[in-house]
């Protein structure tokens, strides 16, 4: 969606898609907005509580059965096990993605890590597919007129022009720009807590290779889970960059992530994007 400050500013019913990366301030920026005001929808929320909720469970229920007194609480329906995922706590969707590495450590094979890749791809297209109906029923249910999409830092990897094309054609699009300054500090925190993360097949076949030979491994059970994470992450970090970019240059709009830390409220995220649609 494109426009110009004058008709963002005009706009009676605002619907904002934010991209960027995790770290960025997402998510600390829709905590600003008056919540009587906005809806905030947060893609990873989606993901979690609707299309990866049953095999969060089941992951989670195999856990379980591996300790016997569990076992046969399960067994005879003694107790029950649910997830509770929250839009500040996605721990669920993450320890669903895992880490690829060493089994007897917590990690994944090969195997196993990208079929749960795949999952998350698929349940990532259907969340942001979900955007227009959900900006349909924050104002017909709950009476909101402003939307929000906290999309997910993997939105960038998705290679589905289906999905830019219904975001660009429901919302405006804007693309939060980490200033270099910054750059390190958020790899750096990466690196000192290292979380699952979303890769392009063709990006983690490359970049595994490489670590392989590096470092020596020759397969992927030896990895240490949080060793791969950690030497990945610049690599990835590095790769998204241009691709938010391009998403922002053909469908919408640029802004600064220091601009975004000095928002306050409302008024001043109304501004800070009308001056980027007015350069």
């Amino acid at each position: 969606m494109k426009m110009s400050a004058q008709q963002f500013l005009d706009w009676e019913k605002k619907s904002i898609t934010l991209l960027a990366m995790s770290g960025a301030g997402k998510t600390t920026l829709a905590n600003k907005l008056p919540k009587d005001k906005w809806f905030h929808y947060s893609g990873d929320y989606r993901i979690g509580t609707k299309y990866l909720d049953e095999p969060i469970l089941d992951n989670i229920k195999k856990q379980a059965m591996e300790v016997p007194f569990l076992r046969q609480l399960l067994l005879s329906d003694s107790i029950y096990i649910r997830n509770n995922v929250s839009v500040n706590n996605l721990a669920p969707v993450s320890s669903f993605l895992g880490k690829l590495g060493n089994p007897e450590l917590g990690g994944l094979s090969l195997a196993e890590f990208k079929r749960r890749q795949k999952l998350h791809h698929q349940a990532e297209i259907a969340a942001m597919n979900d955007v227009p109906d959900f900006i349909r029923k924050a104002e017909d249910i709950y009476g909101y007129k402003n939307f929000l999409n906290d999309a997910g830092g993997s939105v960038c990897e998705l290679d589905s022009a289906e999905v830019l094309n219904t975001l660009a054609a429901h919302s405006l699009i804007v693309y939060i720009k980490i200033p270099q300054t910054l750059q390190q500090t958020i790899v750096e925190r990466a690196k000192s807590d290292p979380k699952p993360l979303y890769y392009r097949e063709a990006f983690l076949d490359e970049q595994l290779s490489k670590f392989m030979f590096f470092k020596g491994y020759k397969t992927t059970d030896e990895i240490p889970p949080d060793e791969f994470v950690t030497w990945v992450f610049p690599y990835l970090f590095e790769s998204r960059l241009p691709r938010y970019q391009a998403i922002a240059d053909q469908y919408g709009y640029t802004i600064d992530a220091n601009d975004i830390a000095n928002i306050s409220g409302e008024a001043d995220f109304i501004q800070v994007i009308a001056d980027a649609l007015g350069k």
